[in-house]
């Protein structure tokens, strides 16, 4: 049996309207067991969820940090807090996504908006 491998994911916000080059200010890190083509490793996330986070950082906010959770459907979710769950967000089709340098995901803010991120870094942490 193989032990997964956490890699460290870095995303900056892609072009959309109101940010024409992007944004590097407002970014996502995550960390995530990854196949060796790219993808979430599933079976890897079972073996340590504890370890499955995610940093948030937006302009004029303070970073936020949270847990990585698999959800119904296969959904992944980004939780910040055990309190309750407004806060929230949601990979759109992450565990379709192909984790490489140059590629997009898309995620559902917490204010129910979804915004385009680049995969701008991937490597082992």
């Amino acid at each position: 049996m193989t032990k997964a491998t956490l890699y460290r994911i870095e995303l900056e916000l892609a072009r959309e309207p109101g940010h024409p080059e992007g944004d590097r200010d407002h970014s996502y890190r995550l960390y995530l067991p990854l196949t060796a083509d790219g993808h979430i490793d599933a079976a890897g996330y079972r073996d340590m969820p504890d370890w499955c986070r995610v940093v948030r950082n937006r302009p004029g906010e303070d970073e936020a940090r949270g847990r990585i959770l698999h959800g119904p459907g296969g959904r992944w979710l980004f939780d910040y807090s055990d309190a309750n769950s407004s806060d929230d967000e949601v990979g759109f089709r992450l565990s379709e996504e192909h984790f490489v340098p140059g590629e997009y995901v898309s995620i559902r803010e917490d204010d129910g908006k979804t915004h385009v991120f680049r995969i701008v870094s991937v490597r082992q942490d």
